[in-house]
């Protein structure tokens, strides 16, 4: 009963399947799925499956003989339609070919008639137009040969006179379409010459530059050569440094090209008489382009254009190199570009009827100044050789006075100088400042021996030595100073003729030279000579005798300065004692670094006391020892021994500073003695210790006098008789030592006998 049922649904699901649409399949096939049956349904569904095969396979079978019979008629239709094509070819084929002779000889009658009636009607025409045709022809030789301004008369006269009386004809109205044209092409002609010219001279603007400045150059050697100048150190163009090198360098091959360029040939050899810039360039393609521009009722455009395209080029012209700063030639390229320019600019100005006017030039001017001060400014910030910028301050006041000459103001380069003399001078500071160190690690801080009256006199003409008893001594002799005093000196001098070169063709009077040059000594002697003075005081290697020979060597450049102030006046044609004249501060200079100098014996003095002292080494606790005095330590053995010959090594010191340094070192030792016995750490002191103590203070008051005496022959250098001494001394009458020795030693003594009440 359940199989029937099974198989009634399974044919109800394939009626469905087979009536139903196959989007609402789903339900029914999900019920199939969803009962148990599902194989033996698959098996109904191939079974109805295969009988709707055999029933299309029945169909096809009973309608396949009638396509066979459609497609055979079809085929036999096809070989008749092709019999067709071949007949209808044919005959086209052969109509062709005997229409086509035909056609040609139709051709030929056209042509022929054609040519008849052109000739006929040409024949007719050229009688009443050969005027035109013959002017038409002059004006294409005109337009070949160049000839502008004439082709522009023969095309006005062939407009309004021979064109009008031609008629109106084909050729006529090509011409007449042809003059605009034609006008353009002149015009564009014109121009393209012009920027040919206006290329040639940017390319060839440093050439020209160049023998501007040369002939600027050639000028001023005359005007030199006719006024000399009163002083060979001082005024305007009075050295030729930057002319000289100008020369030198500015040697080069003249550009060829056409001349339609602008730029000529010149001779280099022709050294007596440099060409001017109408004699390098050809301004012809700007006269002829004015000129035809001017025809044309272009003026104005033409003038725009002009300047417009020289904007650009100025433009392009004051953009300095990246590297310029490098080397002088690259200032010199600048420089000569510039002045190629206006140089162009100021003959076209004086040559051309309002093509540039003087309100433009000035602008252009004003534009270029501006620019060259801000080049020079940033450009010469990065250069650190005082070379380099003397022969660039020399450069410019050439550069200047080569524009001066053609009329452009050139008073801002020159106070840009005055701006560019600070960091020259911070420059030679820089240069000198490492010039002193050299001197100072050269020197051996030793006096200067001589054996012969030549060496005497080498010495004596670097530096002004003023010592009368010094020479009346024979040789061989030792002058008391070192090689640092001499060279010092030169180079001070050197340092000022530096000075001197830069303030040289600056339109500056004598008094601003003198003012300019004494504050720049006055900064190299109180900051640069100053800090090198303090930094050879503090090296770590310096010892009592070189402190010593620095305090004579500064004694002595101290004296000199009245020699460099007198070296400055004579120079400058200024006398020293004229109203607000600047004053040099050398003096106190050298007074700063001697001072600094003997702080630091004194400093040194103690330190190396200090060392002794730190070689004390008492045993507060020591028993008393019986028998026999007792001796001094052995420290202070040495300690005396050292003192004895550190004074003798005083001897050119000057007696104030000898006086200071023995005071200093005995109250060194008083006090240090002092502190010994006050130390708070030391509770206990055995008589032992006391007694120790005691023969130590008595060796120090027993070997005053041979101090004393030593320190005597030390003073004998610098007093004038015994009772100087004594009053430096300050002799006690009574015992015959020295009280600023005495009381310090003294102090001891009292303190050592408060410690022996103290322990009885």
């Amino acid at each position: 009963m359940a199989s029937v049922e099974t198989a009634a649904e399974h044919e109800r699901i394939l009626r469905e399947i087979e009536s139903t649409d196959t989007n609402c399949i789903g339900p029914t096939l999900r019920s199939v799925y969803d009962g148990q049956e599902h194989g033996l349904f698959m098996e109904k569904l191939d079974a109805r499956i295969r009988n709707h095969d055999r029933e299309i396979e029945k169909m096809c079978n009973h309608h396949f003989q009638g396509f066979v019979d459609s497609i055979t008629e079809l085929l036999k239709v096809r070989g008749e339609a092709q019999k067709l094509k071949n007949q209808v070819t044919e005959t086209n084929r052969r109509l062709q070919d005997d229409g086509k002779d035909l056609m040609s000889s139709m051709e030929e009658l056209k042509q022929c008639r054609v040519q008849q009636r052109n000739i006929a009607t040409t024949i007719d025409k050229l009688t009443h137009c050969l005027p035109v045709l013959e002017m038409y022809s002059r004006l294409q030789e005109q337009m070949k040969a160049k000839r502008y301004y004439p082709a522009l008369c023969t095309l006005e006269q062939l407009e309004q006179t021979c064109l009008p009386r031609a008629g109106q004809y084909r050729f006529c109205s090509i011409m007449a379409e042809n003059i605009p044209k034609l006008r353009i092409q002149i015009r564009d002609t014109a121009m393209a010459q012009l920027r040919d010219f206006l290329e040639s001279i940017r390319k060839h603007s440093d050439k020209i530059g160049e023998t501007a400045i040369r002939r600027a150059q050639l000028q001023r050697s005359l005007d030199s050569s006719v006024s000399p100048q009163p002083r060979a150190l001082i005024g305007r163009r009075s050295r030729r440094e930057a002319a000289a090198g100008t020369e030198s360098d500015g040697q080069g091959g003249s550009p060829s090209s056409e001349q339609d360029s602008g730029i000529l040939d010149v001779d280099e050899e022709e050294e007596e008489e440099v060409p001017g810039a109408q004699d390098l360039v050809d301004f012809s393609p700007v006269y002829r382009c004015l000129h035809i521009y001017t025809v044309l009722g272009l003026r104005d455009v033409f003038e725009n254009y002009y300047r417009k395209q020289r904007r650009k080029q100025a433009r392009l012209v004051l953009q300095p190199h990246s590297n310029m700063h490098e080397t002088l030639e690259g200032y010199r390229r600048y420089f000569n570009q510039i002045v190629g320019f206006f140089v162009v600019e100021d003959h076209v100005l004086h040559t051309t009827q309002g093509l540039v006017n003087r309100a433009y030039v000035e602008e252009l001017w004003e534009l270029a100044l501006s620019k060259i001060i801000a080049a020079l400014r940033t450009h010469s910030s990065y250069c650190d050789d005082p070379d380099l910028v003397l022969d660039l301050k020399n450069l410019i006041v050439l550069f200047a006075d080569t524009l001066q000459g053609y009329g452009f103001p050139v008073s801002q380069l020159f106070d840009m100088l005055l701006e560019m003399r600070e960091q020259y001078g911070e420059i030679l500071l820089k240069r000198w400042n490492i010039t002193f160190r050299q001197v100072l690690d050269q020197d051996n801080y030793s006096p200067i021996p001589v054996s012969t009256e030549d060496e005497f006199r080498h010495y004596t003409s670097q530096f002004p030595l003023q010592d009368p008893e010094l020479e009346k001594l024979p040789f061989p002799k030792k002058l008391p100073f070192s090689e640092f005093v001499p060279k010092v000196y030169c180079q001070l001098k050197e340092f000022i003729y530096a000075c001197l070169k830069y303030s040289e063709d600056l339109h500056l009077s004598s008094t601003e030279v003198d003012d300019m040059i004494r504050k720049s000594t006055n900064l190299l002697l109180t900051r640069t000579l100053s800090h090198c003075l303090q930094y050879g005081i503090k090296k770590k290697n310096v010892g009592l005798a070189e402190l010593v020979q620095v305090i004579i060597n500064t004694t002595h450049l101290e004296q000199s300065c009245h020699f460099l102030e007198e070296f400055i006046s004579n120079i400058t044609n200024i006398p020293p004692d004229t109203v607000n004249a600047t004053k040099l501060y050398g003096m106190s200079t050298f007074k700063d670094a001697r001072h600094a100098a003997e702080a630091e014996i004194y400093t040194s003095l103690n330190t190396k006391i200090d060392q002794f002292l730190q070689l004390a080494d008492y045993d507060w606790m020591a028993a008393v020892q019986g028998g026999g005095a007792l001796t001094a330590s052995d420290y202070l053995i040495d300690l005396i021994a050292f003192l004895k010959s550190t004074f003798s090594v005083f001897t050119n010191l000057p007696g104030k500073v000898a006086q200071t340094a023995c005071m200093s070192a005995c109250k060194h030792i008083s006090t240090s003695l002092m502190q010994l016995l006050l130390d708070p750490e030391l509770r206990q002191i055995s008589m032992g210790a006391l007694q120790q103590l005691n023969a130590d203070v008595q060796e120090c008051e027993g070997e005053t006098p041979r101090l004393l005496h030593a320190f005597m022959c030390l003073l004998q250098h610098c007093a004038k008789d015994e009772v100087e001494i004594m009053s430096v001394l300050k002799i006690n009458p009574r015992t015959g030592s020295p009280r600023f020795m005495t009381s310090s030693i003294y102090s001891v003594s009292l303190l050592h006998q408060n410690w022996l009440r103290r322990t009885s």
